[in-house]
C-alpha cells in the first residue's frame, strides 16, 4: 500500500525546515535553502544517523523536519471527501497515525544520505501570496536529478508544507489512491487500523 510513498520520503531529507522562530521570519524558499544546509551538515556528522541508531534519526526528523508539516491538511487532502464522512475522533486518529508514518518514512530515509547536492529554482509567485511552490532538485553524480517541489502555505505560525511532488508526482495524491481503496474496502475504521498495524510493523523493524 505504501511502499512507493516510502521509498519517496528519504529525498525530504534534503530540503527542509528549522525552529518556530525562524520559520516565521522567513520566506519559503529561502527558509527551505538555509534549513537544508543545517540539516545535510548534521546528517553528515552525526554518527549515530550514519550507523543507523532510530532513536537519533528519529528525534532529528522531529526536531527539524516534521514541525513545519501541516498534517491536518495533508490528511485531509489524502482522504479527500472520505474526510468530510469521518467523526472528529476518526479525523484526529487518521492525522496522528499519518504523522507516525511519515515520522518513521522519513527517518528511514535520512540513513541513505550520502553526498548529494540540491539545487534550488528561483521562486515564483507575488509577496501577498499565501501559497507557493518552492522548487528544487537533488543532484548527484551518476544519476539523473530528482525535481521535488515543496507546496507551502503562510500559516500564523509560519509557512507549512502541505504536499509534496517528487518526480511531478504529488506525495498527496499517491496517498490519496490508497487511502480511497482502504475506506472503499474497508472503510475509515479500516483505513485506521491498516495505518496503526503498518506504524507498528514500521516500529518492529526499527528496534
Amino acid at each position: 500500500m505504501f511502499s512507493r510513498v516510502s521509498q519517496w520520503i528519504g529525498v525530504l531529507a534534503f530540503g527542509c525546515l528549522s525552529t518556530a522562530a525562524l520559520a516565521q521570519e522567513l520566506a519559503p524558499d529561502v527558509l527551505v535553502k538555509s534549513v537544508a544546509a543545517e540539516v545535510l551538515e548534521i546528517v553528515r556528522s552525526d554518527k549515530g544517523i550514519w550507523a543507523g541508531n532510530p532513536k537519533r534519526v528519529m528525534d532529528l526528523a522531529e526536531e527539524k523536519v516534521l514541525p513545519h508539516f501541516n498534517f491536518v491538511r495533508m490528511t485531509a487532502l489524502a482522504m479527500g471527501p472520505s474526510w468530510r464522512r469521518a467523526t472528529p475522533d476518526q479525523q484526529k486518529l487518521v492525522v496522528d497515525q499519518f504523522r507516525t508514518l511519515l515520522v518513521h518514512t522519513y527517518s528511514a530515509g535520512l540513513t541513505a544520505y550520502r553526498n548529494q547536492t540540491v539545487d534550488y529554482k528561483p521562486l515564483r509567485g507575488k509577496p501577498a501570496d499565501t501559497e507557493v511552490t518552492v522548487r528544487s532538485e537533488i543532484r548527484q553524480s551518476g544519476a539523473q536529478a530528482i525535481p521535488i517541489d515543496y507546496n507551502m502555505e503562510k500559516t500564523e505560525g509560519g509557512w507549512k508544507v502541505f504536499d509534496v511532488a517528487i518526480g511531478g508526482v504529488s506525495l498527496v495524491t499517491t496517498y490519496r489512491d490508497s487511502f480511497a481503496q482502504e475506506v472503499r474496502a474497508n472503510g475509515i475504521d479500516g483505513l485506521i487500523k491498516t495505518l496503526v498495524e503498518k506504524n507498528k510493523q514500521n516500529a518492529g523493524t526499527r528496534k
